[in-house]
């Protein structure tokens, strides 16, 4: 099964419950291999975004050059829309969101998923139920759940498929900002349920972000 991220993974986003104003932003990365939930979508991948924040309320859209298939170069897109709403209670960030992937090109088929999330000083649960619309085949279910623990830049995730995916993954990484710029090294190990064969991926991102 193709993957279902983006730690840019799309994902369930937390949204400050504290902001006053709405806010627009845009960001633009480029990926040496784009890897989405432990499985990799193309070498060599530029993406592009644009969000926009209000009182814990959030709402997206996200794009990357996956080419047409998996097996050919072209010009073929990722695109993604999402909204949600974060807040926190106490001191414990929650969120719930829909995201949707779709595709031009014959890459993949459409996902679509009900994101929830919970985070507690370095430490993040995520859950994404989804519906993979498989082409002519039988739509499928499945069920994404990762943990994720962050300590000043250092970050490690482990995430896990369910239903009709199977297949888990380890994700450990580090990232920065310098000058305004932001820059990622992650080791990603795959097993062989995720991806037919156990792999193992280092992957390098630079992104930028700006306000609008």
């Amino acid at each position: 099964m193709k993957s279902i991220t983006k730690t840019l993974a799309v994902g369930a986003l937390v949204a400050s419950s504290g902001a006053a104003q709405a806010d627009f932003s845009a960001n633009v990365g480029y990926m040496s291999e784009y890897h989405f939930r432990g499985i990799l979508q193309k070498v060599s991948s530029v993406s592009g975004g644009i969000d926009y924040e209000s009182g814990g309320f959030y709402a997206g859209a996200w794009a990357a050059d996956v080419g047409d298939n998996y097996y050919e170069a072209g010009s073929g897109l990722e695109v993604d829309g999402y909204f949600g709403y974060g807040t926190t209670v106490g001191d414990v960030d929650l969120s719930i969101g829909y995201t949707g992937y779709f595709y031009t090109g014959d890459f993949d088929d459409t996902y679509q998923e009900i994101n929830l999330g919970a985070g507690f000083g370095p430490v993040s649960l995520d859950v994404a139920v989804g519906e993979y619309a498989n082409f002519d085949g039988p739509t499928l279910d499945y069920t994404f759940v990762s943990l994720t623990v962050e300590k000043d830049g250092f970050y490690g995730t482990l995430g896990s498929f369910s239903q009709d995916a199977d297949g888990d993954y380890l994700e450990l990484g580090y990232g920065t900002t310098v000058a305004e710029i932001d820059l990622g090294l992650s080791l990603i190990f795959a097993n062989d349920d995720l991806i037919g064969e156990a792999d193992e991926s280092l992957v390098f991102t630079i992104g930028k972000s700006f306000d609008l």
